[in-house]
């Protein structure tokens, strides 16, 4: 009876020390990609091009549903430096994202935001879903696909 009892409380004890693991692993994958996120979003508020070239992958996926799809870098940022660079800043919706790992791939990030028009200040922006896929490669991560709901 005493061995049935260790080996349940040894057992017990393997399952809750993976969850504790698994856990920390993803509270640090949160911490990496909420990093991330500030640090690209940083970039596309202040018009750095070159840095928010850097953070998108060549083979990019840009879904917007207002806007369609974009699967060329190039245009995208064209397109961004035109239309948004100096119009428009972006704000997340504090405590909002959401992160899930993908195994042996990267990370799919989901959030809210706000979108402000600098050209109308007093407009009130309404929160909208983003969902972001990260690929982590070596230890660098780039922006996979896009998927911005307004």
């Amino acid at each position: 009876m005493r061995s049935t009892t260790a080996i349940i409380v040894l057992i017990f004890f393997s399952n809750f020390c993976k969850m504790a693991a698994q856990s920390a692993t993803e509270e640090q994958l949160k911490e990496t990609i909420t990093k991330l996120d500030a640090e690209y979003f940083e970039a596309y508020n202040t018009c750095n091009m070159e840095k928010q070239s850097e953070m998108y992958a060549e083979d990019l996926e840009f879904y917007h549903d207002k806007g369609g799809l974009m699967t060329s870098k190039q245009d995208l940022l064209e397109s961004l430096k035109k239309n948004i660079c100096g119009k428009v800043t972006r704000e997340l919706v504090e405590g909002s994202i959401e992160v899930y790992p993908i195994n042996g791939f990267g990370a799919v990030e989901i959030g809210l935001h706000k979108f402000h028009n600098n050209q109308e200040p007093d407009a009130i922006s309404k929160p909208g879903k983003f969902i972001m896929i990260w690929k982590k490669t070596d230890s660098i991560w780039k922006i996979t696909r896009v998927i911005s709901l307004h």
